[in-house]
Parts: C-alpha cells; sequence; structure tokens
C-alpha cells in the first residue's frame, strides 16, 4: 500500500494536481492539465468519480477497479483498470499528484496505456492526441514558424482572437518547441522554457492597462497567456514571469483576477507576442457546438469510417496515394457533399487509426494522410473516374500526424472529399468528420456508373456520359431600365435538367456551372438555355443545342446564341462560353 488514506480525488481535480513521471510522456501530462480545467470534459472521462471515491465508512464497497471512458475511432469506449500501479522505492514512477494520497491522474494514465497497448506505447505522443481521446474534439495543428506569426502582427490577432474564442466556447490548448534537428530535446532555453516539451494553455486575457501603466507599457491593452509545464517547476524567466518587473506595476487586485501565484509550480504568464515568438506549434482542439439548444454558433456535424484498401482491380482500388500520383489518385475513398448557401465555412477533420498499438513491432508512427476537396457537377451521383472540368478548391497539409485539419469557406455547390494516404498502396482505417452550417448530405460515392437493372431492359440502359462546364454568357439582351438582366442557365438532355444559380443586374454572368449526364437516346441533343428570372414569368434569352459526342472538341468553345428549335434557329444577342466532354466508356470520367 502506497499510503493509509487513498483517494481518487483531493480537494477536487486541478491542473496543478498533476506531476510527470519518469515515462517520455510530458505531452499526456499537459492534455490531463488542460482536462482538469473542465468539469463537464474530466466527468466524461471519469464517470460517476463520486461512486467511485474510497469511503472509508463503508470499505466493503471497494472493489479495487475503476473505469475511465475515452473517444476512440469516433465512439466512447470504456476502459476498466485495477488499483495496482507501477512503483520505486514505495513511490510512483509515473504520472503522479503533488498530493501523496490522490490518485486520478495515476489510475487515469493506466487506463490510457492500457487503451495503447502498454505504457511504453506512451513514450512521446501528442497532446491534441490525448485531448481528441478525452473529448472527441476536433484537433488543429499550427505551426507558428512556417506562419510567420511572430512577425506578422496581423496574422498574430487574428490567432489570438481565435485562440480566445477557442478557449471560452470550452476548446483546450497545448504548445511546445520543436528540436531542430540534431539537437537535443528536453533543454532548456536561455528564457527557462524546455524544447521538445508539452505545454498546456491555462488562461488566455486581454489585460486592460490603467493610465499609469499605459505610460509605462505604451499601449490600452496586453496580449496575455498562461501556461504550465507538466513538471510543475521551470518557468519562463522573461518578461511577465512570475518575479518580472512588469508585475511590480500591476495592483494586487488585478493580480488576483489573473490568479497570479508568485511560487515555482510550472505556471507562468507571458505576452501573446513572446508566446509566438519562442514556440513553434500549437495544438488547438475544438470542442465543436452540435447542439440546437445553445446560444452560440451551431454546426451540423456528419462522420463517416471508411479505409484505404488495396486490390489489384483498378476500379476496386482505395489506395491510390496523394495528388501526385496522377494515375491512381482517384483509386481512393471518394465523399460527396453539397453547400447549399451562397457561402459556407466548411470544417473538415481526418483522423487516422491509432497506431501506438503496433509500437513493439516498430510500426507505431503515423502514416503521412491528407484530402483534397474538388467542386464538382450539381447532379453527380457516381464516383469520378477523370479530372476535366471540376475545380480543386481545398488541399489540406499532408502530415504523419493522427489527424488532419482544415477550414473553408466554399461556394454553393456540390462537392467530391478525396481523402488518401501521401504514398499509395497503404493501409489503414479513418474517420471522416465534416462540420457546416446546414446539413451537407455528406455520403461515400461507391458506384462507378448507373446500375443496370430489370427496368434497363424495357427503359433502356445509358449508352454514353456526357460532362458539360457552362463557364459564363456574354453579350445578353437587356431586359430593365437599367440596362441589366437577371439571367440563368437551364441545360436539358433527354428528361433531366439541371439550373444555375441566378445572377442579378448584369448582362455578362460567370456562371461556371458544371453538369453530368448519362445519355440513354446518343442522338437526343444536349439543350443549354440562357434565361432571364422574372417575378411573374421567366423570359428566354437564347440557347445552343449540342450534339455532345465523343468526336466533339474538347477545348473551351464559345457559341452564338440562337432561338429555340434546331440548330438552324435565328441568332439572338449574347454568346455562350463552354466546354464540353462526351464518352461511350461510362467510367471514363
Amino acid at each position: 500500500d502506497l499510503c493509509e488514506d487513498p483517494h481518487l480525488f483531493v480537494n477536487g481535480i486541478s491542473s496543478h494536481d498533476l506531476h510527470q513521471g519518469t515515462l517520455g510522456n510530458c505531452w499526456f501530462v499537459a492534455a490531463c492539465s488542460c482536462l482538469a480545467l473542465r468539469k463537464n470534459l474530466w466527468q466524461q472521462v471519469i464517470p460517476d468519480f463520486n461512486e467511485q471515491e474510497w469511503d472509508p465508512k463503508n470499505p466493503e464497497k471497494y472493489a479495487g477497479i475503476f473505469r475511465f471512458r475515452f473517444w476512440c475511432f469516433g465512439e466512447w469506449t470504456e476502459v476498466v483498470v485495477d488499483d495496482l500501479l507501477p512503483t520505486m522505492d514505495g513511490n510512483l514512477i509515473y504520472c503522479h499528484s503533488n498530493v501523496k494520497n490522490e490518485f486520478w491522474s495515476a489510475l487515469l494514465e493506466k487506463a490510457y496505456a492500457k487503451l495503447a497497448g502498454s505504457y511504453e506505447a506512451l513514450d512521446g505522443g501528442s497532446a491534441a492526441d490525448a485531448i481528441v481521446d478525452f473529448t472527441g474534439a476536433v484537433a488543429e495543428s499550427i505551426d507558428l514558424v512556417q506562419g510567420k506569426y511572430g512577425e506578422i502582427i496581423s496574422e498574430q490577432m487574428k490567432l489570438f482572437e481565435d485562440l480566445l474564442k477557442v478557449h471560452k466556447r470550452g476548446g483546450l490548448i497545448s504548445c511546445y518547441i520543436a528540436a531542430s534537428s540534431g539537437s537535443a530535446s528536453e533543454v532548456e532555453t536561455e528564457m527557462g522554457l524546455v524544447i521538445g516539451h508539452a505545454y498546456s494553455v491555462t488562461a488566455i486575457r486581454k489585460l486592460r492597462l490603467g493610465e499609469r501603466l499605459i505610460f509605462s507599457f505604451k499601449a490600452e491593452k496586453l496580449f496575455m497567456i498562461r501556461l504550465r509545464n507538466p513538471w510543475g517547476k521551470r518557468e519562463w524567466s522573461g518578461a511577465w514571469s512570475d518575479s518580472s518587473e512588469e508585475w511590480k506595476k500591476v495592483s494586487s487586485s488585478e493580480r488576483k483576477s489573473l490568479g497570479l501565484t508568485l511560487e515555482n509550480d510550472g505556471e507562468f504568464w507571458m505576452t501573446f507576442e513572446d508566446w509566438c515568438k519562442n514556440f513553434t506549434d500549437v495544438d488547438i482542439c475544438r470542442i465543436v457546438n452540435t447542439s440546437y439548444f445553445s446560444i452560440h454558433k451551431t454546426w451540423e456535424k456528419k462522420m463517416m469510417h471508411g479505409a484505404w484498401a488495396k486490390n489489384s482491380e483498378p476500379l476496386l482500388n482505395r489506395s491510390g496515394g496523394c495528388f501526385d500520383n496522377k494515375e491512381t489518385f482517384l483509386q481512393n475513398p471518394q465523399y460527396i457533399f453539397d453547400v447549399k448557401k451562397t457561402e459556407d465555412k466548411v470544417l473538415v477533420s481526418l483522423q487516422q487509426e491509432d497506431r501506438r498499438k503496433y509500437k513493439k513491432e516498430g510500426k507505431g508512427d503515423s502514416i503521412p494522410i491528407g484530402f483534397e476537396i474538388f467542386k464538382v457537377e450539381d447532379n453527380r451521383s457516381y464516383r469520378l473516374h477523370k479530372l476535366t472540368v471540376q475545380e480543386r478548391v481545398a488541399t489540406s497539409p499532408y502530415i504523419n500526424m493522427r489527424t488532419v485539419f482544415l477550414k473553408r469557406i466554399l461556394k454553393q455547390g456540390r462537392y467530391v472529399l478525396i481523402p488518401t494516404t501521401y504514398h499509395p498502396g497503404i493501409t489503414t482505417k479513418f474517420i471522416l468528420r465534416l462540420f457546416t452550417d446546414v446539413p451537407s448530405k455528406l455520403r461515400e460515392l461507391k458506384a462507378d456508373k448507373p446500375k443496370m437493372t430489370c427496368w434497363s431492359l424495357l427503359c433502356g440502359y445509358p449508352r454514353r456520359v456526357t460532362q458539360i462546364k457552362i463557364h459564363s454568357a456574354e453579350g445578353l439582351q437587356k431586359q430593365d431600365r437599367s440596362g441589366g438582366a437577371d439571367p440563368y442557365v437551364l441545360i436539358r438532355c433527354e428528361n433531366q435538367k439541371a439550373r444555375s444559380p441566378v445572377h442579378h443586374d448584369t448582362t455578362s454572368a460567370i456562371f461556371d456551372t458544371q453538369v453530368i449526364f448519362y445519355r440513354k437516346n446518343i442522338d437526343s441533343p444536349v439543350i443549354v438555355q440562357v434565361w432571364n428570372s422574372n417575378i411573374l414569368c421567366d423570359q428566354f434569352l437564347g440557347q445552343a443545342v449540342l450534339a455532345a459526342s465523343p468526336s466533339d472538341p474538347r477545348e473551351e468553345q464559345t457559341l452564338q446564341l440562337r432561338g429555340r428549335g434546331r440548330r438552324a434557329a435565328a441568332e439572338v444577342p449574347g454568346r455562350i462560353t463552354i466546354k464540353v466532354f462526351s464518352s461511350d466508356d461510362l467510367v471514363e470520367l
């Protein structure tokens, strides 16, 4: 026994409870420090904590086991451990509390080690991964050096506001100084910071200065950040460190409101500018709000489980590698979604299977992964086989981390998201999470072409596939007194049709509308019409009739608009610029 009066918690839970042991898992301790700041989050990880607590009045209730819950690959998983903890000379070897009879951190570490496969699997890791496992948060990693946040003040202020918002809304943040190649980790800098060591962010504040301090610091507000070293000692020694001259100019009431303690407890303040200049990387874990009963923005969430899997048959292969692998790139899983608003902010998180369980085999490192997003035809329902008219709108970073994250504002339309490993032929599982303002209808594209059914024998089966991109229209007939029009494009093929959004007050519009048709009657033309939108009745402005055969030119072409009827109809004002691709091989496009 380690003590006579053991408890799960002593005087509650605090970010100061934790101290790192001999294991190189400062990242895990930093994540626990972050977790301890949010009661609603740690109560998910340590369920029914009051019932699990040691009760000296009813010792018979104690079973010697503890339950913890982790968000494991998209699902909450319960892990049960006993109370046997690794010790040496009567002291805990690994994570421990600063109070000898408090054991929540040591037991949580044991449960997490069980989930990962062993304590050894926790030697080296990412605080962001642990926070995601604790909370189901969406993790984003930012390289402060590459983004030049220490140099460009405007970018620095944007990042501060973003971190402040994340922190206020319950998100968790950690940071570290990456060791340069060839240099040792856990070496202290001149300013007291430890290289290759994870720190938890425990507070972010705008400090308003009184008149006396405005004169001293030549600013009305200071942007401040508070960090904690998991070792519980060794702190920043620069400006605004615990014993610095700067704090002596701040009143005791202001210091108290900031929670300033002048102890070597591992927690310290620094200016945000100094933080950007001294740290190299920050991991931001957003708790994305999906509740409709909230005063904050509510996101629509869709999550898909998938896998990169090898197959010698190209149409069945799902491990084609990144965009650079032109021949095989589209042989990856493909997911389609819609942006319904004129513009929508989209959050994408791609997370690969946790590979720590393979550490003993020497394969514990994460695989480099990423994804591409393409704006595709508004009516696409089948897999992409060739990139022609589609627009590449977003590329994530490709990094060997468990999670890749991207934020983008996308225009209205349909999109295909293609998650990939960097190299082809690599197999593993993944989960894809997409957050949008309105429902996106995210789903996997599995079919390569329309399915042959019994009805196909009666009604016919497609013999040709045609892609059309309507780029623009110009010189349209004026429709109102101001000399403008409200044009839109309507594309008809057999009994199918697609329509572009309306453009207002213009006789020259950029549509960039894409459509795809699977055609049963190849002699029936494709008709592209331009209409003017009116309140009572829309007005026909002209059309172009296309044979859309495989032998037609595939380059962009500008066509004169004509009246109703076949190709020989009279010319009307306006021209339309289009691109057409047709093939009798239904899996070419």
